[in-house]
């Protein structure tokens, strides 16, 4: 159980990223997300892990 709750923790979105962008692209943006049954933060979330796992620098 005690694996759950750390994993619970790892996962919590206790960040934010504010970003500016064009008002019509965005309402594009957010109207597509809902037509894909989706969030425009899941969207950004996804890009951003998938970015980092193409873009990773060896350690």
């Amino acid at each position: 159980m005690a694996a759950k709750e750390n994993a619970k923790k790892k996962s919590k979105k206790d960040s934010q990223l504010v970003i500016r962008i064009n008002s019509e692209e965005r309402d594009q943006f957010v109207d597509l997300c809902d037509e894909l049954d989706s969030s425009a933060a899941r969207e950004i979330r996804a890009f951003i892990r998938e970015f980092l796992r193409k873009n990773k620098r060896p350690d």
